[in-house]
């Protein structure tokens, strides 16, 4: 059961994160829930491990508003390092 609640956290995420980020368009349901948990894993790694910020460890939370608040911090994150890499290429 924690697997689908993880898929379904992911897609909200990501999908959020990609309302943010205007790349709605661009992307599909796959890539919003990739980008939403690896968003929430960016998420947690870096405010939640590295600058000890509290509510960002989002990691067995299962569905509640921090693991959706830093899941799409950390999707915005990713999918703006996604777009500045684009742009090099």
């Amino acid at each position: 059961m924690s697997w689908i609640i993880t898929l379904l956290v992911g897609a909200l995420c990501g999908w959020l994160a990609s309302m943010i980020m205007k790349t709605d368009a661009q992307q599909g349901a796959i890539a919003n829930i990739l980008i939403g948990i690896v968003g929430a894993m960016l998420a947690q790694a870096v405010f939640g491990n590295m600058l000890n910020i509290g509510g960002a460890d989002v990691a067995g939370a299962g569905f509640n508003i921090w693991s959706v608040l830093w899941g799409v911090v950390g999707s915005v994150v990713l999918i703006a390092i996604l777009k500045a890499l684009r742009v090099l290429r």
